[in-house]
């Protein structure tokens, strides 16, 4: 029945909703899980997989990962429009994130799993399979961050619940980790970096796979009896063509806060990029740790992650989103590079006492202001789709959440194109042995993280220029309030 009557509904459904509850915004995040499973595997571990098991040149798979992203660029956006627009008994977002599900799996283990077919054979297999798997995720996460941007109306109450998702995706980027570092790829006697041997991958692939696959039905399947109170698009523009989707991008495009974003969104992620797809490399073969070793950097992301969402909205009520995120972004710009700093000082070395521990201390520094960003941005974006709404009068939370889709596939794929640039500019050895890589390389290396970080405090000075504020949401929902009224 209650399906039936959003079905019928008009731009606003008929039944006022109820309060969202913890154990909704739980269920809601944790396709966020998978989502963060996704991309945390593949960003660190694709690379070194085709590079250095299978022996291909770093550039060459940088490129072959790199070619997603011409599909993206339209793909995300695409998605997001259709979603706007879509009018079903299963509302506008869920058809698309039950759909992904099965193919994110699938994919997932089949580009770990490439044949034996020489090296251009691989690389098409691999820009193949990772292709389709930009887009199948994107499939899902786009709607699905959707979803919880039009789940409330609330400047505080939204950032509660962006904060639950990115307290989830920290539960998707640690169980990478767990999985990676502390079962599937964990040190054993004479091989201290499972993730250098091949008959590793194929359990690992399956299990992230299976995982990824279930946790997206999950969350769908428990997030549909919230269908009944989201607002359906009218009929009038339920049509969903060419033209429809290009007036779409240009009416984002027309607004100025988003624009903002969209530039601070591509500066971080060259940085952010850079940093996944060199992380590993880093710490094999600079501070020369084990598995086992980085596999302990979980506590760093924990305690980040835990502190974040206690604090993220205190910082929105007394600073506001903007200047929430431009400190926010200044920090993670600069406190991840200090240990490496330290390390051309002479200061710290791979045989300093306690180095993991300091590392870890470091890596605070890095998730923290992480997860404060992520959830502002999330939280921002649903205050613009407020001004796209009172402007024109449609709710267009799906375009506007395919551009943070879109760039989390920049950090995942050009990010790790880069990366394998860098490792091709300086002669970085296939099949390296850590401890047998020249010092001059490994400078070379620090030099290009140190570089990456510039991109990083231009997207901050981005997001200072952001005027997304608690009275700019309270004017523009009382003005949306007050055309409700009048159409009653």
């Amino acid at each position: 029945m209650a399906t039936a009557i959003a079905a019928r509904a008009g731009p606003k459904a008929e039944i006022a909703p109820p309060p969202l509850t913890a154990r909704l915004k739980a269920v809601y995040a944790l396709g966020s899980t998978a989502e963060a499973l996704s991309i945390t595997a593949s960003s660190s571990f694709l690379l070194i997989f085709y590079n250095q098991v299978r022996g291909l040149p770093a550039a060459h798979v940088g490129v072959a990962l790199s070619l997603g992203l011409i599909v993206n660029a339209v793909f995300d956006p695409l998605v997001g429009s259709w979603s706007d627009r879509t009018r079903s008994r299963w509302g506008r977002r869920h058809p698309f994130m039950f759909a992904a599900a099965l193919p994110a799996g699938l994919l997932f283990f089949a580009v770990f799993h490439p044949p034996h077919w020489g090296e251009t054979g691989q690389l098409v297999w691999l820009g193949v399979c990772n292709t389709l798997l930009l887009q199948v995720m994107t499939l899902y996460h786009t709607p699905h961050l959707a979803l919880g941007g039009e789940m409330a109306d609330g400047y505080l109450e939204r950032t509660s619940i962006m904060g639950y998702n990115t307290f989830c995706l920290w539960a998707g980027d640690t169980l990478a980790w767990l999985l990676s570092y502390r079962l599937f790829f964990r040190a054993a006697p004479g091989e201290p970096n499972g993730a250098l041997i091949e008959g590793r991958y194929p359990l690992f692939a399956a299990a992230v796979g299976v995982t990824i696959a279930v946790v997206l039905l999950a969350s769908s399947w428990a997030t549909r009896g919230r269908i009944p109170y989201l607002k359906q698009v009218a009929r009038a523009e339920q049509r969903f063509d060419a033209r429809r989707f290009l007036r779409d991008i240009g009416r984002t495009l027309a607004n100025r806060n988003y624009v903002v974003l969209l530039l601070g969104f591509g500066f971080a992620s060259l940085m952010t990029g850079v940093r996944f797809g060199l992380g590993i490399y880093v710490n094999s073969f600079y501070w020369r740790l084990t598995n086992d070793q980085i596999g302990l950097f979980v506590i760093a992301s924990f305690a980040g992650y835990l502190f974040a969402a206690l604090i993220v909205r205190r910082l929105h009520a007394r600073l506001d989103k903007r200047w929430t995120a431009a400190l926010s972004l200044a920090v993670y710009c600069v406190g991840p590079v200090l240990p490496l700093l330290l390390g051309q000082m002479g200061v710290l070395t791979s045989a300093t006492p306690g180095l993991v521990w300091i590392l870890i201390g470091f890596a605070l520094l890095q998730h923290l202001p992480y997860s404060l960003l992520t959830t502002t941005i999330y939280s921002a974006l649903a205050d613009i789709a407020d001004e796209l709404d009172l402007k024109y009068g449609m709710r267009q939370e799906g375009i506007l959440y395919s551009t943070r889709t879109f760039f989390a596939r920049v950090d995942q794929a050009l990010g790790t194109a880069l990366a394998g640039w860098v490792l091709g500019l300086i002669a970085f050895p296939a099949k390296a042995a850590p401890g047998a890589v020249a010092p001059p390389v490994l400078d070379h290396m620090v030099l290009a993280l140190l570089v990456s970080t510039i991109p990083g405090l231009i997207a901050a000075g981005c997001y200072a220029m952001l005027r997304v504020t608690r009275a700019t949401h309270d004017a523009t929902r009382a003005a949306l309030n007050a055309r409700e009224e009048a159409r009653c």
